[in-house]
């Protein structure tokens, strides 16, 4: 059996559905990503915009199927009340850095998370806020635990 040639419309209408997202060449399309509001806080003179997940969904998705992160760009998790919490790396696609906080914003401790692992990293006691920037991030600026985080929402 022979096989035609496709006509060169076909091939273009393709590519252009193609180029615009309608169809795609991989299984499945990863879900949009959804950004949230913005806080700024600041660690002595470092400044951070972060994106805020304050309620549970919110919590779950985090920053799920983000390609990148600005240098100071993360995402601040807000649990209401002091609580044993842990974080994982399900659907993200870039390596982070956590620091688990209590009520007053002073880190607890900090733990380096690898993309796309189940792994828990978990606050070493309870916890308030938690906040995602890029790994390494804490340790280049040199913030340890028992340093505070200003601009945190109550």
């Amino acid at each position: 059996m022979r096989q035609l040639p496709l006509p060169r419309l076909f091939i273009r209408a393709a590519a252009a559905l193609l180029a615009f997202g309608c169809i795609s060449t991989a299984g499945a399309q990863t879900p949009p990503v959804r950004k949230f509001p913005t806080t700024q806080l600041n660690i002595g003179i470092h400044l951070i915009k972060a994106e805020v997940a304050q309620n549970e969904a919110e919590r779950e998705q985090g920053l799920m199927f983000r390609e990148k992160m600005g240098d100071n760009e993360g995402m601040l998790f807000l649990f209401g009340a002091p609580a044993g919490v842990c974080m994982w790396m399900k659907n993200t696609l870039i390596p982070l850095s956590v620091a688990f906080m209590d009520e007053k914003g002073v880190i607890i401790n900090i733990e380096e998370m690898k993309e796309q692992t189940l792994d828990s990293h978990c606050a070493k006691r309870a916890a308030v806020y938690a906040l995602e920037m890029n790994k390494g991030w804490f340790k280049q600026k040199n913030i340890k635990p028992g340093t505070k985080i200003d601009g945190l929402p109550q």
